[in-house]
């Protein structure tokens, strides 16, 4: 008798085939299981594959008898309750690898679209018929030249960081564990704050770097610069952006994650010099099921071969 995994939300089946070879899945019938219905399923289960967006809080851990296990389908795992994971001796790991790519994609694509005014014209046009071209109208700014600020140098910032170059950009980068072994300058996060014409932020989400950028902060960045956020949004202080952007404290801002979303705050809605996007920065088909896939190697390494791979607790 096959021993039974629990999964949470309708990912990718592509991505389950070898986790379904070895392993009774659950899974969901409509799009997810509801907390009481994980906490029903989850006793007769010896692994939970979890997903980013939706919490797995004590009480769903707990009722785990059998859990050994928990794979989060997504880079970050602020979602788990890792004290509660910790004193039951659970395994938790995430998918880093999947992630990757398409993050630092979507980081260039804000960076262009901010720098070129590419969502702000599109809206002048599709909602203003007297919207005025010209030569010398709708002027935006190029990449090559700028200086691009990375806080946060693991696997996606590095991605950024290549991407980057392409443009011409030149790096700075800060990092937890400073100056890495990295062709790229490091600098002092005040510096890299100073200097850069563009920031981008990369760094996980820890009680550390909770409002890592506030008032002070965004007073530091040069008046044209522009903010990218792909991390988590409480990375950001959302009430100081707001501030920063409505005096030209900093020129715009892109963000993929917000403090409390699916909440936005308000007048972020309103501004030119802000470009939003729904937490897309692994939206893509093809990356959710590598993510799949990456959640159902973690398993089968550990409850298979006794090998832990991305542990993060």
């Amino acid at each position: 008798m096959k021993e039974k995994i629990l999964v949470s939300y309708s990912v990718p089946k592509e991505g389950l085939v070898e986790l379904n070879k070895h392993f009774e899945l659950i899974y969901p019938v409509k799009e997810f299981f509801t907390n009481d219905e994980l906490i029903a399923l989850v006793p007769d289960c010896v692994a939970l594959l979890s997903i980013f967006n939706r919490e797995v809080p004590k009480k769903l851990i707990s009722a785990g008898k059998n859990l050994k296990m928990i794979s989060n389908y997504g880079v970050g795992f602020n979602n788990i309750d890792i004290a509660t994971a910790n004193q039951q001796n659970i395994l938790v790991c995430n998918t880093p690898d999947a992630v990757c790519e398409p993050t630092a994609e979507l980081c260039l694509a804000l960076m262009l679209s901010l720098g070129r005014r590419v969502a702000e014209c599109h809206h002048a046009l599709i909602s203003n018929p007297d919207f005025e071209w010209g030569v010398m109208k709708n002027l935006g700014n190029t990449l090559k030249g700028k200086t691009l600020g990375i806080v946060g140098m693991g696997k996606i910032g590095k991605s950024i960081a290549q991407k980057a170059e392409v443009f011409g950009m030149k790096i700075l980068y800060h990092n937890r564990k400073p100056k890495l072994e990295s062709k790229y300058k490091y600098a002092g996060f005040e510096e890299l704050l100073s200097k850069s014409d563009l920031v981008s932020l990369n760094c996980p989400f820890t009680e550390q770097t909770h409002h890592l950028i506030g008032v002070k902060e965004l007073k530091l960045m040069k008046n044209s610069a522009f903010l990218i956020n792909t991390a988590r949004g409480p990375v950001v202080d959302e009430q100081a952006l707001v501030d920063a952007l409505k005096s030209n404290t900093i020129a715009g801002a892109a963000l993929d994650v917000f403090e409390n979303e699916p909440k936005i705050h308000p007048e972020l809605l309103k501004m030119n010099n802000a470009v939003l996007v729904p937490h897309i920065g692994t939206a893509t088909i093809e990356t959710r099921i590598e993510m799949a896939c990456e959640a159902s190697e973690n398993i089968i390494s550990y409850l298979i071969h006794n090998k832990e791979k991305n542990r993060v607790n």
